[in-house]
């Protein structure tokens, strides 16, 4: 029969049992997570640096998301698509940064406008095109009304269809393809004028067309 001392140690040995298999259970469930969102990091950084244009801020923000997920790990089983869920997280976070008063400036750095671009069988020259040419898109998204900059930047810099948009952002999707709809047509007229203004600006005869076509000729 085993005595009393015996029974008092033999609990105590479940109860070490018991907290060093949740430990294991708990360090495995932060790995698996951690790795979801190094998984989803790229289009996480797109997200953030879409919004709040500074790349320490995108940082921050992407970090703040693992946090709340860690938080939130209950819910992962409920998730049917991780990738939505965890722009979603990103999304709030980058619009509650928004709204508080800036603490960095944004910016129109072109190295790391290149760093939300995919830039696979590109040229270094291509690469600091695009992203020229990203940056001025982005300056005209910044002009759009709140409602159709927020479904654009969705659809084109993030790559969401118009189901995951209205996901993220709660409304249905009808909402969304109007919304998109206005937004391309806003965005189609103050490219049109932004080209429009650049060619007068270039000396008469010599755009950047006629230079890249004679240069090509040389």
């Amino acid at each position: 029969m085993m005595s009393a001392t015996q029974a008092i140690c033999a609990g105590w040995m479940d109860l070490d049992d018991t907290a060093a298999a949740n430990a294991v259970r708990q360090q495995a469930e932060e790995a698996a997570l951690a790795a979801l969102v190094d998984q989803y990091a790229g289009a996480l950084y797109r997200v953030a640096f879409s919004v709040l244009r500074n790349p320490a801020d995108a940082e921050d923000a992407v970090q703040e998301a693992f946090l709340r997920v860690l938080r939130h790990r209950d819910q992962l089983n409920e998730v049917r698509d991780h990738r939505v869920w965890l722009i979603r997280i990103v999304w709030n976070i980058v619009l509650d940064r928004k709204r508080r008063a800036k603490t960095r400036p944004e910016t129109d750095d072109v190295a790391e406008l290149a760093r939300v671009l995919p830039s696979s069988g590109l040229s270094a020259e291509q690469v600091a095109s695009a992203a020229q040419h990203h940056a001025q898109v982005l300056a005209c998204v910044e002009q759009l009304p709140a409602k159709e900059r927020e479904v654009l930047m969705l659809s084109a810099f993030d790559e969401l269809s118009s189901v995951e948009i209205a996901s993220v952002l709660g409304i249905t999707e009808s909402s969304v393809r109007s919304r998109l709809f206005r937004a391309r047509n806003l965005m189609a007229g103050m490219l049109n004028h932004s080209r429009a203004k650049t060619r007068e600006l270039e000396p008469s005869g010599c755009t950047s067309e006629t230079a890249a076509a004679e240069e090509e000729r040389q």
